[in-house]
């Protein structure tokens, strides 16, 4: 793949582009593994010494998963959006986001198996966002290892942003709006839960209320920090458990059996055009049904 900059400053090519989020590690590969380095139609090495004004090109070279162990599935994918560097889709319930020792038909296999059909250069699956099993919506992939990296900065300064869609219950008074900042650790006898505890570490999360039928509400979330768990173990410890999670309390009376969590909006800037990418997924179907059973039985 190639990539082209005007330099701007009279470095050398790594000072350079390591301005730009290239990795000691994908100059190595640059140099060992196929890719290649101009300076005005020149080649150079990455010691090369730039004037103000040079034009410079990258050649990366096409990744291949060298391990061999994430297998390729064929599963239709509901593609949000999709251009050379970056796929979004729209993760069904019931599939993890990665394969392990229990789950081996995940989104990471149906992906693989999607670049591999459409016959792509890099066939290196890069999860930039994940979900829980039983959590839907917006997942981010980078479709290689540079444009990985370029997210990879967002993450750390958090300009990628979530938002959920979730129905809890409860039968106090929920805020329009409200911030719950309580830490979140794991307990003694647990490697799975995740409680509210002195111990455990920061975590923030908000919240606009946008429908209610009797107990059960409509919010619409934003995570501040990205704890395990984080927004269940929120609500649940304000006493308004998502509907449908039975591990953290949550009621499995109103015809949804998986946490009622769904990732609504994703919101990043593409590196590479310079612009801010706003992408939504509607309610999912189980969400709908619920509430349209709420409304048929008047609990409004």
């Amino acid at each position: 793949m190639r990539f082209e900059f005007i330099a701007d400053q009279h470095v050398k090519v790594k000072t350079f582009l390591k301005k730009h989020e290239i990795s000691k590690t994908l100059l190595a590969k640059i140099k060992f593994k196929g890719g290649g380095i101009l300076v005005n139609g020149v080649p150079q090495n990455a010691i090369y010494l730039l004037d103000i004004g040079d034009h410079l090109v990258i050649d990366i070279p096409s990744e291949v998963d060298e391990t061999g162990k994430l297998a390729a599935v064929e599963h239709p994918l509901d593609i949000v959006f999709e251009d050379e560097h970056f796929l979004v889709i729209n993760k069904p319930v019931g599939f993890a986001s990665i394969p392990s020792a229990i789950h081996s038909s995940t989104i990471a296999n149906f992906v693989k198996g999607y670049y591999l059909k459409q016959d792509y250069e890099n066939k290196q699956v890069h999860i930039v966002t994940r979900l829980d099993r039983d959590t839907s919506g917006l997942m981010l992939f980078a479709k290689h290892g540079y444009a990985h990296a370029r997210l990879d900065k967002q993450l750390q300064a958090k300009t990628i942003q979530k938002r959920y869609y979730a129905l809890v219950h409860g039968s106090g008074h929920l805020a329009p709006s409200g911030d719950i900042i309580a830490p979140i650790g794991r307990p003694e006898d647990s490697i799975i839960t995740r409680i509210v505890t002195k111990k455990g570490k920061y975590a923030h999360t908000s919240y606009e209320l946008i429908q209610s039928w009797g107990n059960i509400h409509l919010v619409d979330i934003q995570l501040h920090t990205g704890r395990t768990h984080q927004i269940r173990v929120h609500f649940s410890h304000i006493g308004f458990p998502l509907l449908g999670d039975d591990l953290y309390g949550g009621s499995l009376d109103y015809g949804i059996e998986r946490q009622a969590l769904h990732c609504q909006n994703l919101s990043f800037v593409n590196p590479f055009l310079g612009e801010r990418l706003n992408l939504t997924s509607p309610l999912p179907a189980d969400f709908q049904a619920v509430i349209k059973n709420l409304i048929k039985k008047g609990d409004l």
